[in-house]
């Protein structure tokens, strides 16, 4: 995909394949080069987190063990006491890495894996250079038992380019991988160092320029959200009105699940809409009058405590005024309120983000989204996406970019895979936010996120960079919040109170 100028492109395996053949074919620079410049990068991240002089570099047999044996020589040139552990023979190496071997003058052998714990007993820091950005599916021996003895060592760990076990192009993670301290991405970062479960093996991501020139033609296969895209979002002119600035109608509600709607409101009104609306179930209606003072509520009818199908009339009338539409916060599980929520969803013609059991009632229907004409934003977390998927929880928080590639093919909708690696995909545009914060794990968090992903649609902005720009603010806001009053004590409210300075230009 082309990078939006607000991203940081990312690359999958065979975009880094393309790019290296580039640098090689096209460009002449010789592989040596480029192997060792990245052997040094990871020399130099290796020697600033040793705790002693003692290093083990654990080569695996392709370039990656290159890049391995590279740092290894430029440690042992500066005064470290290096080890390089082979979990191959060494007459299996590629030919550069061979070449590399030729130049260390250091110690090397090749180990049965089950003695590689003791030999990292007492090491400063190991470096991980068994499996590189090519590596897929689940570890081997000697491979597996050797990244459990890593994991085993009482040192940091330097991954060089990825941790070996982790898919360099998914982020998956299908058996034994490497938990690193720190990972020395050579050119560019990859989506398997910000897509869990590899994001959590990575540590600390550190990207090295390796040598491959600027003007590559290789599009990035993702980006990472940047502060720029919050600059896109329209502002208020002396002549804006409320009703310029935009509207927003929540739709949802239902007995004992009345903050939903209005952290939603409150957030949208927050996030620069210039009017919201609630539509709630018409016995609860005085709640939301007591409740909510900057945002109007319209009661609808329905069941006692709920919405039902004969709310779909008034909703689709009020519908039409809005400029964005957020369904879900607070509906409840009934039927008839899943009923409501599908045959509203078809019918809106306004750009649309459904949440919470909005999500849950299209379980088995999300085909249905793709008879709108208008953009679509669907915000689940894993177990959502799941239900939505007719699939496991457990399946889609090992697969999340495929999970949410296929969800998005399926409704046509923009998917926000919430997480602290929220994915925001739609078709083949990939965006990643490069971290949350654990403030937001607590209830009614992801209500704020509708709210205000809703008030940057209703502002005009494009759908794409409008969930984007709302999943950043919300991130933004949550840490600011729990910079203000420390992250286990942060509730939803207390988000909604930073969302303005989470929205901040840079």
């Amino acid at each position: 995909m082309p990078a939006e100028p607000w991203m940081e492109g990312v690359y999958d395996a065979e975009r880094m394949r393309e790019i290296d053949r580039w640098a090689i074919e096209r460009q002449g620079i010789p592989t040596l080069e480029l192997m060792e410049a990245a052997g040094s990068a990871t020399a130099h991240a290796a020697g600033e987190i040793a705790r002693s002089a003692g290093v083990h570099v654990v080569c695996g047999k392709g370039n990656n063990g290159g890049d391995g044996l590279v740092s290894a020589r430029k440690l042992g040139e500066t005064g470290y006491d290096v080890e390089v552990l082979f979990l191959w023979p060494p007459d299996e190496l590629s030919d550069d890495a061979k070449a590399n071997l030729a130049r260390f003058e250091g110690r090397s052998r090749q180990v049965d894996a089950s003695e590689v714990g003791r030999a990292l007993d007492e090491t400063g820091v190991v470096i991980d250079a068994i499996f590189g950005t090519g590596f897929s599916g689940a570890p081997r021996a000697p491979a597996e038992a050797a990244i459990e003895a890593v994991n085993g060592a009482d040192a940091p760990v330097v991954a060089a380019d990825i941790a070996s076990g982790v898919d360099a192009s998914t982020g998956e993670v299908d058996g034994a991988a490497v938990a690193a301290n720190v990972t020395v991405s050579f050119h560019a970062a990859k989506l398997g160092h910000w897509i869990a479960p590899g994001k959590w093996r990575t540590g600390e991501v550190r990207v090295a320029d390796i040598g491959i020139p600027a003007g590559t033609p290789v599009e990035p296969a993702a980006g990472l959200i940047g502060d720029q895209v919050l600059a896109l979002a329209p502002r208020r002119g002396r002549e804006s009105t409320k009703f310029s600035s935009g509207q927003v109608l929540i739709v949802g509600g239902s007995r004992g699940l009345t903050g939903a709607v209005c952290m939603s409101s409150e957030a949208a009104i927050r996030a620069g809409a210039g009017y919201a609306t609630v539509a709630v179930p018409s016995d609860l209606e005085d709640i939301f009058e007591v409740k909510l003072t900057e945002v109007m509520s319209r009661g609808m009818p329905g069941p006692e405590g709920s919405l039902g199908p004969e709310a779909e009339e008034p909703i689709l009338e009020a519908a039409e005024r809005a400029a964005a539409v957020a369904l879900g916060p607070g509906l409840g599980r009934a039927e008839p309120a899943f009923e409501l929520a599908r045959s509203v969803a078809r019918k809106v013609k306004a750009p649309l983000v459904i949440d919470a059991d909005g999500l849950n009632a299209h379980a088995g229907h999300l085909e249905s989204l793709a008879e709108r004409g208008a953009p679509t934003v669907l915000t689940p977390h894993a177990g959502e996406l799941a239900r939505l998927l007719e699939s496991d929880s457990d399946d889609v928080a090992a697969h999340r970019l495929r999970d949410a590639r296929e969800a998005s093919a399926r409704s046509g909708a923009i998917i926000v895979l919430k997480g602290d690696d929220t994915l925001v995909v739609h078709g083949e545009r990939v965006a990643i936010n490069r971290g949350a914060t654990s403030a937001l794990a607590t209830a009614g968090t992801g209500d704020v996120l509708t709210g205000v992903v809703s008030a940057l649609l209703a502002r005009g902005m494009e759908p794409f960079a409008a969930t984007c720009a709302g999943v950043l603010a919300h991130a933004r806001a949550g840490r600011g919040a729990g910079e203000r009053v420390g992250t286990e004590s942060v509730i939803a409210t207390d988000v909604i109170e930073a969302v303005a300075a989470g929205l901040a230009t840079p």
